[in-house]
């Protein structure tokens, strides 16, 4: 099993921290509002509450944050990622669900790595799955499909298995620029949602045939 810190309080971070602790893992939630850290973490049973701006007590540090503060939260924390696995959640998409906020070639990923300390290792995951979808886990017998991205292979190995412990299946994209390819996935979803599916249960994964 593994101990992970989430840095955020959102729907999102929730969800994540309900199916870590269901799969036997240990969760540090961390937000600004210490309150809010608190009720949350009471209200999942099991979890404990670090410090904002201290050092997260545990290597996998998921950062379920909205993008346009990840880089800053990332920054924030500085040497005391070092060493550390983060997570990115995030979509950086534009206000018009038509693009990214990010540069042209570049990803949220990316950009964040930017800003981490360089003893860090950024891993994309959960971008394409919704909240709500990934708390109530396996559809009608089906994995949900976790797409991942990075360029530490070990990371990426650690980040697996605790995606196996929350009952869901890692899918490898390959190296940390594919985080742009699963954040366009993301920018698919939300034109799916604003044409044709119309709401907001579904997931995409992988079907394999042979």
């Amino acid at each position: 099993m593994s101990s992970i810190s989430i840095i955020g309080l959102g729907n999102m971070a929730g969800a994540l921290a309900d199916r870590a602790l269901a799969g036997g893992n240990a969760v540090e939630i961390i937000g600004r509002d210490p309150a809010k850290a608190k009720e949350l973490a009471a209200a999942l049973g099991g979890a404990t509450v670090g410090t904002a701006g201290a050092a997260p007590a545990w290597d996998i540090v998921i950062l379920a944050v909205p993008y346009a503060s990840a880089a800053a939260v990332v920054s924030e924390y500085g040497d005391a990622l070092q060493g550390k696995v983060i997570i990115d959640i995030t979509n950086p998409v534009s206000p018009d669900f038509q693009g990214f906020v990010t540069p042209d070639g570049s990803s949220g990923a990316q950009e964040i790595a930017k800003a981490a300390p360089a003893g860090a290792h950024v891993v994309k995951a959960f971008n394409t799955l919704f909240s709500h979808v990934l708390a109530a886990g396996p559809a009608e017998g089906r994995l949900l499909d976790v797409f991942i991205a990075g360029d530490d292979a070990q990371a990426k190995t650690r980040v697996s298995a605790f995606i196996e412990s929350l009952g869901l299946r890692p899918m490898d994209t390959g190296q940390l620029a594919m985080a742009r390819t699963q954040e366009n996935v993301a920018l698919l979803q939300l034109g799916l949602v604003a044409h044709s599916v119309k709401h907001t249960n579904f997931f995409l994964g992988v079907s394999i045939l042979s």
